[in-house]
Protein backbone atom coordinates (compact mmCIF):
# COMPACT_ATOMS: atom_id res chain seq x y z
CA UNK A 1 0.00 0.00 0.00
CA UNK A 2 1.55 3.49 -1.11
CA UNK A 3 1.93 5.60 1.70
CA UNK A 4 2.27 9.96 1.46
CA UNK A 5 5.83 11.08 1.78
CA UNK A 6 4.74 14.89 1.71
CA UNK A 7 4.88 15.36 5.16
CA UNK A 8 8.70 13.97 5.08
CA UNK A 9 9.73 17.33 3.35
CA UNK A 10 10.51 20.64 4.37
CA UNK A 11 7.75 23.37 5.57
CA UNK A 12 8.48 25.71 3.18
CA UNK A 13 9.15 23.07 0.04
CA UNK A 14 5.63 21.78 0.99
CA UNK A 15 4.62 25.32 0.53
CA UNK A 16 5.84 26.38 -2.61
CA UNK A 17 4.62 22.72 -3.86
CA UNK A 18 1.05 23.67 -2.56
CA UNK A 19 2.02 27.27 -4.24
CA UNK A 20 2.54 25.98 -7.46
CA UNK A 21 0.07 23.49 -7.79
CA UNK A 22 -2.38 26.14 -7.15
CA UNK A 23 -1.16 28.58 -10.25
CA UNK A 24 -1.17 25.42 -12.34
CA UNK A 25 -4.08 25.97 -14.03
CA UNK A 26 -4.41 28.53 -16.90
CA UNK A 27 -7.87 29.97 -15.14
CA UNK A 28 -6.48 30.03 -11.90
CA UNK A 29 -3.39 32.42 -14.25
CA UNK A 30 -5.92 34.73 -15.63
CA UNK A 31 -7.84 35.26 -12.05
CA UNK A 32 -4.55 37.04 -10.93
CA UNK A 33 -4.10 38.88 -13.54
CA UNK A 34 -7.44 40.12 -13.29
CA UNK A 35 -7.20 40.80 -9.75
CA UNK A 36 -4.01 42.67 -10.44
CA UNK A 37 -4.88 44.80 -12.84
CA UNK A 38 -8.18 45.73 -10.34
CA UNK A 39 -6.61 45.93 -7.32
CA UNK A 40 -9.80 44.47 -6.01
CA UNK A 41 -12.31 42.81 -7.65
CA UNK A 42 -16.20 41.37 -7.57
CA UNK A 43 -16.83 38.11 -8.48
CA UNK A 44 -18.95 38.72 -11.30
CA UNK A 45 -16.41 40.94 -12.82
CA UNK A 46 -13.82 38.21 -12.80
CA UNK A 47 -16.63 35.74 -14.88
CA UNK A 48 -16.96 38.51 -16.97
CA UNK A 49 -13.64 38.45 -18.01
CA UNK A 50 -12.98 34.49 -18.21
CA UNK A 51 -14.80 32.08 -20.66
CA UNK A 52 -15.69 29.78 -17.47
CA UNK A 53 -19.21 29.51 -16.16
CA UNK A 54 -19.60 31.18 -12.34
CA UNK A 55 -19.16 28.17 -10.34
CA UNK A 56 -16.41 26.88 -12.52
CA UNK A 57 -14.77 30.58 -11.44
CA UNK A 58 -15.85 30.34 -7.72
CA UNK A 59 -13.96 26.60 -7.74
CA UNK A 60 -10.68 28.33 -8.79
CA UNK A 61 -11.10 30.82 -6.27
CA UNK A 62 -11.72 28.79 -3.23
CA UNK A 63 -8.17 27.32 -4.62
CA UNK A 64 -6.43 30.35 -4.72
CA UNK A 65 -7.88 31.63 -1.44
CA UNK A 66 -7.27 27.62 0.41
CA UNK A 67 -3.21 28.68 0.13
CA UNK A 68 -3.77 32.41 1.07
CA UNK A 69 -3.08 33.56 -2.45
CA UNK A 70 -5.85 35.89 -2.72
CA UNK A 71 -8.54 37.69 0.37
CA UNK A 72 -12.05 37.64 -0.15
CA UNK A 73 -15.46 39.21 1.86
CA UNK A 74 -18.64 37.79 1.18
CA UNK A 75 -21.72 40.46 1.76
CA UNK A 76 -24.65 39.50 0.50
CA UNK A 77 -24.64 38.51 -2.88
CA UNK A 78 -21.43 40.19 -3.36
CA UNK A 79 -17.80 38.78 -3.29
CA UNK A 80 -14.82 40.89 -3.42
CA UNK A 81 -11.23 39.43 -3.90
CA UNK A 82 -7.75 41.29 -3.80
CA UNK A 83 -4.19 39.31 -4.10
CA UNK A 84 -2.44 38.93 -0.90
CA UNK A 85 0.37 40.89 -1.93
CA UNK A 86 2.02 39.47 1.14
CA UNK A 87 1.35 35.98 0.79
CA UNK A 88 2.48 36.36 -2.62
CA UNK A 89 5.98 37.71 -2.26
CA UNK A 90 6.79 35.17 0.23
CA UNK A 91 6.32 32.68 -2.49
CA UNK A 92 8.22 34.70 -5.00
CA UNK A 93 10.90 34.70 -2.76
CA UNK A 94 10.84 30.88 -2.57
CA UNK A 95 11.12 30.77 -6.35
CA UNK A 96 13.89 33.08 -6.33
CA UNK A 97 16.28 30.09 -4.54
CA UNK A 98 16.11 28.74 -7.67
CA UNK A 99 17.23 31.98 -9.76
CA UNK A 100 19.76 31.95 -7.09
CA UNK A 101 20.89 28.17 -8.22
CA UNK A 102 21.08 29.12 -11.29
CA UNK A 103 23.18 32.35 -11.29
CA UNK A 104 25.70 29.98 -8.96
CA UNK A 105 25.56 27.22 -11.97
CA UNK A 106 26.16 29.70 -14.85
CA UNK A 107 29.83 29.12 -16.15
CA UNK A 108 30.49 25.54 -14.67
CA UNK A 109 30.45 22.80 -17.14
CA UNK A 110 28.32 20.05 -15.93
CA UNK A 111 27.35 16.71 -17.75
CA UNK A 112 23.51 16.08 -17.71
CA UNK A 113 22.33 13.20 -19.85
Amino acid sequence: MATNRKMDFLADEIALADFAKAIAHPARIAILKILAQHKSCICGEIVEGLPLAQATVSQHLKELKSIGLIKGSIEGKTSCYCIDWEVFNQFVNQFGVFADLAKNASGQTQSCC
